[in-house]
C-alpha cells in the first residue's frame, strides 16, 4: 500500500513538474545573430504501473537549430519505480531518482534526414526503501553518457524516428523506435516500439504514439501503449512531452 502511495505522489510530482516547464516553455523568445532561433525547451512525463518521472530541458545551438554544428543538451529528471528484490526475499523496494545530464554533441543534417549525438556527464542520486543490498543504484553515481537521436523523412507524409542512450552507471541503456504516418496535415501517427535496461532489469514496451501536434509555438507528442519487464509485470503505459523553438 505504502508503495502504491509514493508512485501516485510521483505522479502529482511529474504533473507539477511538467507545468512548470511549460511556463517555461512559453516565456519570451530568443533568436541567434542571423535571426535563427537557437534554443529548444522540452519537458515530459512517462508514467506506468511501477513508476513515474518526469523531465524537462534544453538544447542549444549557437548557430541555429535548423543548421548543422555544435550543440549542447542538456536534462533534469526525476520520479519514482518500485522493483522485487531478490535478495529482500521478494520485498517491493521503492527507489527515488534525481538525475541530470550535460551532454555537448553534435548536429548533422541533410535533406530529409537529420542525427544528433552526444557525450557528456550523467549524475543520478537513487535512495532506496527498504534498503537493497544489492542494488549497486544506491546514493549519488557520476557517469558518462552516450546518446543519439534519429529523425527521418522518407517521403512527404512519413517519419521515422529513433533515438537510442548508453550509461556507464551500471551499464543502463534505452532505445526507441517509431514510425509515423502524416495525417490531415496536421500530425503524424504510427507505432513504436522501446527498451529500458540495466544490470538485473529489463522493460519492453510496444505501442502507438503522436507526433509534432501543434498549438501556437508548443508542439506535442504523445504515446501509450503496453509494458513487460523482466519481474514478470505487465501494464499500459503513458508518455507525454512538449517543446517549443526560441
Amino acid at each position: 500500500m505504502r508503495c502504491g502511495r509514493r508512485v501516485r505522489a510521483a505522479t502529482v510530482l511529474a504533473a507539477a513538474f511538467f507545468a512548470s516547464c511549460l511556463s517555461v516553455a512559453a516565456g519570451p523568445a530568443r533568436a541567434g545573430d542571423d535571426g535563427g532561433t537557437q534554443w529548444l525547451l522540452f519537458s515530459g512525463g512517462d508514467i506506468w504501473r511501477n513508476g513515474a518521472f518526469s523531465n524537462g530541458g534544453l538544447l542549444w545551438s549557437p548557430g541555429g537549430l535548423d543548421r548543422e554544428g555544435f550543440t549542447l543538451k542538456t536534462v533534469l529528471s526525476g520520479g519514482l519505480y518500485r522493483y522485487s528484490s531478490g535478495a529482500l526475499a521478494g520485498e517491493q523496494v521503492v527507489g527515488t531518482e534525481y538525475a541530470a545530464q550535460i551532454l555537448p554533441g553534435w548536429h548533422f543534417k541533410r535533406d530529409g534526414f537529420e542525427a544528433k549525438a552526444f557525450l557528456g556527464l550523467d549524475l543520478q542520486d537513487h535512495r532506496l526503501a527498504p534498503d537493497d543490498p544489492s542494488s549497486r543504484l544506491r546514493g549519488a553515481s557520476v557517469g558518462a553518457r552516450i546518446a543519439m537521436d534519429l529523425w527521418s523523412e522518407p517521403t512527404p507524409a512519413s517519419m521515422i524516428a529513433a533515438d537510442g542512450s548508453l550509461s556507464t552507471i551500471i551499464d543502463s541503456y534505452s532505445a526507441r523506435i517509431a514510425y509515423g504516418w502524416r495525417l490531415m496535415d496536421a500530425f503524424y501517427l504510427g507505432p513504436e516500439a522501446q527498451t529500458y535496461a540495466c544490470e538485473g532489469y529489463r522493460q519492453l514496451r510496444f505501442g502507438v504514439h503522436i507526433t509534432a501536434l501543434k498549438f501556437n509555438d508548443i508542439e506535442w507528442s504523445v504515446a501509450g501503449g503496453w509494458s513487460d519487464d523482466s519481474d514478470r509485470r505487465q501494464s499500459p503505459y503513458l508518455r507525454i512531452g512538449i517543446l517549443t523553438r526560441r
